[in-house]
């Protein structure tokens, strides 16, 4: 049964996750210029601004992601990354909504965040989800779409 932690950006298992997260999309970024690699800024990933959590089974690490806010009522999810061996086992979905339920409870109306065409499982997972795209609110060079979700019942 999948559980949830909350660590640091900086926390060795974060960096080791987001590390292979970094490498995965540069080498399967689909554009020639290539993917720009940013490490997330750990003040942005503290409540109550944010929160970073890491996915784990068994004591086995095997997922990443996090919510920042952007405005007062607007989070951002974060680099939302499932292990290859995890993925089509629900860990995804389950982290994405628990994101979503810390960013309710610090106060979220919104959720917002961007994802590349050539992710077709993100996207699906998104969607599938009650993320609807909307107009571009970052200048992320790897982004091609942009999604929103109102948090508002």
């Amino acid at each position: 049964m999948p559980q949830f932690r909350s660590v640091a950006v900086t926390d060795p298992l974060a960096h080791e996750l987001l590390t292979e997260y970094f490498r995965y999309r540069a080498e399967s970024f689909p554009t020639p210029s290539g993917y720009v690699t940013t490490f997330p800024a750990a003040e942005q990933f503290v409540e109550p601004n944010g929160v970073f959590l890491l996915l784990e089974d068994a004591g086995m690490p095997l997922g990443c992601g996090g919510i920042r806010r952007l405005e007062p009522a607007r989070f951002e999810v974060k680099h939302l990354w499932v292990r290859p061996a995890a993925r089509g086992t629900g860990s995804g979905r389950a982290l994405l909504r628990t994101l979503e339920e810390h960013a309710r409870t610090l106060g979220a109306t919104e959720l917002v965040l961007d994802t590349n065409e050539s992710l077709a499982a993100a996207g699906g997972l998104y969607r599938s989800s009650g993320f609807e795209p909307c107009e571009p609110y970052n200048d992320n060079p790897n982004a091609t779409t942009w999604y929103l979700k109102s948090l508002v019942d």
